[in-house]
Order: structure tokens, then C-alpha cells, then sequence
């Protein structure tokens, strides 16, 4: 991935500023929620690592949906799993903790990643080593209020909290400070994965991204 690719993976990221985050037991079926999400708005997905089959995954969406979506690969814990992953169309790469290995890799192929913090020392350290994106994770015990007091010492941060955020908290999350919003269960629910609803799925997704948009309110995008 060259440098202007890369700036726009990382524009696709933060507009309309909501990443999937799909887990499943099977991968039959994410190609229909690819489909489903991007019907409602959601076009940056990350399939993790725990997902059975999660690099044929990446590849045959990438295949089949081409620029349509920003696929991107998660729970990643070492640079052999983040290469495969590049190797097989990942536009960009989330780690669950701090991982400089994995950082430098990523810059080393000018691949946008997302890697997980806690602390306010984790998320320093790791914006220092060169992540693009910081994943406060688990977002939810820790709240909104929580990023507004890191981002007051920290402004330089681009937070993406992660676990715990729904179409309820994402705007006060953005409120906060957040340059995006990642969600998981609350946006691809097993239930939704089990009854196959994807219109369901493709109407959850239109309301997160109404939900960062109106809590943008008009504002840059990207600011």
C-alpha cells in the first residue's frame, strides 16, 4: 500500500467514522453481512482473527466487493498473522494490546493500524510507535467521560474506542473526543448472524452512522 493509499484507507476509516467488528463461529455467512453492512452505510469492517477462516474471509471479500469496502483484520497478535493478513487484501490491521512489532510492520507497508490501549501510558506508547489509531479497549467500563480526560493531556490522539459501544453511547463517544467508533455484538449481534435478518443488520448500521454524523453535528469530519 503506497502513502496515498494509505491516506485514503485512513479517510474511509473516519468517514462515515464506524468500524464493524465482525465475530462469528462460522464464516459462511460474512460475506451476506458484508453486503448488509455496506448497504447501510458501514463500508470499514475487521474481521477477527478468532473467526474461523478469517484470512479466505478477508480475501474472497475483497475479491467480491473490490473498493466497495475497507477490509481490514483483527485480534492481531504477532507480525506473521499481520503479513498473511496483508498478503491476503487486509486494508488495515487492529491489535487487541500494545504490539510495537506489529506497529512497525504496518509502517513499514504504509497499512493504517488501529492498536489497543487501556492506559494512559499504553496509549501514549503506543501512538509514539507510530499507530495511526489508538483502540481504547474495553471501551465499556471506562466511558466517554474517560476519553475526554485522556484526550485533555493526549489531544494528539485518534481514539477508537472499541467493546461496549451501541448505537445509544456512539455519539456521546464522539462527543468525547473519538476520531471513530468501532462495535461489535451490538451492531453484528449473533442473533442477527443466527436469523440471517440482514436487513436488520443493514438498518443497525444506517442508525450508528447517524448517530457519529449527528454527533459531528456539520462539523469536519476528520478535525
Amino acid at each position: 500500500m503506497s502513502y496515498s493509499e494509505k491516506a485514503r484507507a485512513i479517510e474511509r476509516m473516519l468517514n462515515p467514522g464506524v468500524v464493524a467488528v465482525i465475530r462469528a463461529d462460522s464464516s459462511e455467512q460474512l460475506m451476506d453481512v458484508a453486503r448488509a453492512l455496506e448497504a447501510g452505510g458501514v463500508t470499514a469492517m475487521e474481521v477477527t482473527m478468532t473467526t474461523p477462516d478469517a484470512i479466505e474471509v478477508i480475501r474472497a471479500v475483497r475479491k467480491e466487493m473490490g473498493s466497495r469496502v475497507l477490509m481490514g483484520v483483527g485480534t492481531v497478535l504477532d507480525t506473521e498473522t499481520c503479513r498473511t493478513a496483508l498478503l491476503a487484501g487486509a486494508q488495515f490491521v487492529v491489535t487487541p494490546v500494545m504490539k510495537p512489532d506489529v506497529i512497525a510492520l504496518c509502517n513499514r507497508y504504509s497499512v493504517p493500524i488501529v492498536a489497543g490501549a487501556y492506559t494512559p501510558t499504553e496509549a501514549l506508547a503506543a501512538h509514539e510507535a507510530g499507530a495511526d489509531f489508538i483502540k481504547i479497549f474495553p471501551a465499556d467500563g471506562l466511558g466517554p467521560g474517560y476519553i475526554k480526560a485522556l484526550k485533555a493531556p493526549l489531544p494528539q490522539l485518534q481514539i477508537i474506542p472499541t467493546g461496549g459501544v451501541d448505537v445509544d453511547t456512539a455519539g456521546d463517544f464522539i462527543r468525547a473526543g473519538c476520531a471513530a467508533v468501532a462495535a461489535g455484538g451490538s451492531l453484528v449481534s449473533k442473533g442477527v448472524l443466527q436469523s440471517k435478518e440482514w436487513d436488520r443488520l443493514t438498518e443497525t448500521a444506517r442508525r450508528f452512522v447517524q448517530a457519529v454524523a449527528t454527533a459531528r453535528g456539520g462539523q469536519d469530519r476528520t478535525a
